[in-house]
């Protein structure tokens, strides 16, 4: 009986050990297609979950895989069939995207699209920042995430609208082109109209409204927080490569009243807490994740009142995007009264007070560049010698390209760098 229980209690253990230890497990290494160089702490996605590279590049699942995904900051993402390889070699593209802006009315625009198309043939020109949901709450395609809380602009007849949005992103990927989607989040007045419980109050408890009279939804908002995130969602199912948070910040106005009490930690940690929320919600499509910021954040040594605080967003960020428009850089700089005298300046200091601040390396920041007519100094046309400073200085920073803003969509390709 001893010897009986002995072998029985063997048997057991053996079958534990059996069903605890992996079947396959899947092994690899991220490399850059180039150098063939490992790239240290690469995002790999698969069935299994995500992880991060070691420094060496190196990865283990432990379960096998059919498919599998990888990015990392200065590449292209990758998605491949193992094909039951073992050990696997993901292999990333090295890429700046070099970017102009297209709102919804721009990338519904036959007109406008084609000409912005137009310069990928002749100058620098490689990637799309397309509006997925715009200052004005619209979108450029039939939204069921706008639909389900009863804020979709387009069934009141208001916006443009793509015929077939998918297949039209297809035909861009087409042209190799890297497709950012943008989503402005916290101002958004088709949503405050469907829900005012979730508004921004002003001081007599109605909802408050911007200088172009547009409401804003209160950044604590978990419904609110919910509902981006399912817009997010379906512009990576549609194929995007990044979704890039417009407003993901506190309105800079004073007097205003939310859901929780306006202080700095509680500004921070819900700007973070959104874009981490983001960052688990859109894990399993292996597309990058950014977030626009003002241009004096990179300065600033607080949240600027608005929840931004520059050394916080690098967690939750792969890209981070500050908008250094001079013309938005009313106060200057130390040493420098006239911004749009010296575009380049601007954008080569707060790049290099970003990385200063952060530690983070040059790559994790793409900046948002003028294209627009100056409004705050002169009054000057922002032309070839302007944009070319700018992008100069963006590309000798070692940033992740740049993206150019104009909001009437129009660009001469003149003015573009080669």
């Amino acid at each position: 009986m001893a010897t009986l229980s002995f072998l029985r209690g063997t048997a057991l253990a053996l079958a534990v050990l059996v069903t605890s230890l992996p079947c396959s497990a899947a092994t690899g290494v991220v490399i850059d297609e180039v150098t063939a160089k490992p790239i240290p702490h690469a995002f790999v996605t698969s069935p299994s979950g995500v992880q991060q590279a070691d420094a060496d590049g190196r990865f283990e699942f432990e379960s096998s895989i059919t498919r599998i995904a990888a990015r990392a900051p200065g590449y292209l993402r990758t998605e491949v069939d193992t094909n039951g390889e073992a050990p696997l070699t993901l292999k990333l593209t090295p890429f700046r995207p070099k970017a102009v802006y297209l709102s919804v009315y721009g990338v519904t625009s036959t007109t406008l699209r084609d000409e912005a198309l137009a310069l990928t043939q002749t100058t620098a020109i490689n990637a799309l920042v397309i509006d997925v949901k715009g200052d004005r709450g619209l979108t450029p395609y039939h939204s069921a995430a706008r639909d389900a809380v009863g804020a979709s602009a387009q069934l009141k007849g208001n916006g443009p609208i793509a015929r077939d949005f998918p297949a039209l992103l297809a035909e861009l990927h087409a042209r190799h082109l890297y497709l950012i989607a943008r989503i402005v989040v916290f101002k958004d007045d088709p949503l405050a109209d469907a829900h005012p419980a979730w508004t921004v109050r002003d001081a007599n408890g109605n909802p408050w409204r911007d200088r172009e009279h547009l409401q804003w939804l209160d950044p604590f908002s978990r419904e609110v927080w919910r509902h981006n995130l399912d817009v997010a969602e379906e512009a990576a199912r549609m194929g995007f490569d990044e979704i890039q948070f417009d407003y993901v910040r506190f309105p800079d106005a004073g007097g205003l009243h939310f859901s929780q009490a306006n202080t700095r930690a509680n500004r921070t940690a819900a700007i973070v807490g959104f874009l981490q929320a983001a960052r688990t919600r859109l894990a399993p499509y292996n597309v990058f994740v950014a977030a626009d910021i003002f241009g004096y954040v990179c300065w600033n040594l607080d949240d600027t009142a608005i929840g931004q605080q520059i050394e916080l967003l690098g967690a939750p960020l792969d890209y981070i995007s500050p908008m250094l428009y001079p013309s938005g850089f009313t106060w200057g700089l130390p040493g420098c009264t006239n911004p749009v005298a010296d575009p380049g300046q601007i954008v080569r200091r707060s790049l290099d007070e970003a990385v200063q601040r952060t530690h983070l390396p040059s790559v994790r920041f793409r900046p948002w560049l003028q294209a627009f007519r100056d409004y705050a100094f002169d009054h000057r046309d922002f032309d070839a010698a302007q944009i070319r400073a700018q992008t100069h200085a963006a590309d000798a920073a070692g940033s992740d390209g740049w993206m150019l803003w104009n909001p009437r969509n129009r660009y001469d390709a003149a003015d573009m760098p080669r």
